[in-house]
């Protein structure tokens, strides 16, 4: 066969067309599979910012939300609850708050940004359970040396008012601190630090 006829701009034309075409295609393809890795909207408002108002929490009283599928409680401690957390210090295993359960600007006694308001994940660190909050002191059922806290009634894990775990129970470590941030006097987002706290 003779290639006398050929016409090889033609050729040149249809390989490149045939190229562009191709790679058009391609890229067609890979877009809702790139966009199939993006998390969904349910999963990013899962875990968005939760806001709580806490203009109506009453000294001693606390508030339930919930933030990446957890319950996150907000307690308002009396000057009275705040006394306590020094006089249980040596029965607890992290007093100081050394494992990382909470951000650095939450490393305190009172594990909180203002002393009078406990930002805290409810779930027990032993096997994930809901402990209760106990505010009275010396209930028959956790001893007379009971100051108020938290009680795991699962495995019987105790937790102080700021969130620190008793020595000899099963939970490991202290109820968690999430990050979180005032936005206004009585408005705290849940799921966000802010740049002044940490």
């Amino acid at each position: 066969m003779s290639n006398e006829g050929v016409n090889t701009k033609r050729r040149r034309f249809l390989t490149l067309a045939t190229g562009v075409v191709g790679a058009g295609g391609a890229a067609a393809a890979a877009v809702p599979f790139l966009a199939s890795m993006a998390p969904s909207e349910r999963a990013k408002a899962l875990g968005a910012p939760v806001s709580v108002n806490v203009e109506n929490l009453k000294p001693g009283q606390m508030v339930t939300t919930s933030w990446r599928g957890k319950p996150v409680w907000v307690v308002s401690r009396t000057p009275e609850m705040l006394d306590t957390l020094d006089k249980v210090a040596d029965e607890l295993r992290d007093p100081n708050s050394e494992q990382p359960q909470q951000p650095a600007y939450a490393q305190n006694e009172t594990r909180a940004i203002k002393p009078e308001k406990l930002v805290i994940i409810g779930v027990c660190t032993h096997l994930g359970c809901a402990p209760k909050y106990r505010p009275e002191k010396a209930p028959a059922d956790l001893g007379s040396d009971w100051l108020g806290g938290f009680f795991c009634p699962c495995h019987g894990s105790k937790f102080d008012l700021a969130g620190r775990v008793y020595q000899g129970v099963p939970a490991p470590l202290n109820l968690p601190v999430p990050p979180h941030r005032y936005v206004s006097e009585n408005e705290i987002l849940v799921g966000e630090d802010s740049k002044e706290s940490a």
